[in-house]
């Protein structure tokens, strides 16, 4: 599939997901209550076999916070990019797609630990990096005059 060819595959899953063609990818965006099921039918479909997320970062934008699933199929040699998001800043949470893709589970655990992103039904959701002395030091607007030096 071509990124057309693949966008209007993904449309027709859901007509209410946000696609846009990207610069390199195909760029799609889900509510986090249908996160889930999109990534299960992206992995299962034969038409798509998404069997490879190569990348999942966690990411604030300001106002929200979200996460941004790369994906790829080892059989088709394409790629998709998902992207979700809240506006729950003081409890952000998504499902985990661990049970999906392996690779989920050490990805999901360092943006739980830098951004505070919790992943619901996740095998081992705890710090991977830090103690609980921290805060969340990727989001935009921590502050922590002890352990950051800004001059």
């Amino acid at each position: 599939m071509d990124k057309i060819q693949l966008g209007e595959y993904i449309k027709s899953i859901d007509q209410d997901l946000g696609i846009k063609e990207g610069n390199q990818y195909i760029e799609v965006t889900v509510p986090p209550s249908k996160l889930h099921s999109l990534a299960k039918q992206l992995r299962d479909d034969k038409e798509a076999q998404f069997d490879f997320l190569f990348c999942l970062s966690g990411v604030d934008w300001g106002q929200d916070l979200g996460v941004v699933y790369h994906l790829r199929s080892t059989i088709y040699e394409h790629v998709v990019v998902i992207k979700t998001r809240t506006s729950d800043r003081e409890y952000p949470q998504f499902d985990s797609v661990s049970d999906i893709w392996k690779t989920a589970d050490f990805h999901e655990r360092e943006a739980f630990d830098l951004l505070g992103i919790r992943f619901t039904n996740h095998p081992d959701l705890r710090r991977l990096f830090l103690d609980s002395s921290w805060g969340f030091p990727l989001r935009k607007d921590y502050v922590d005059d002890i352990n950051i030096v800004t001059k």
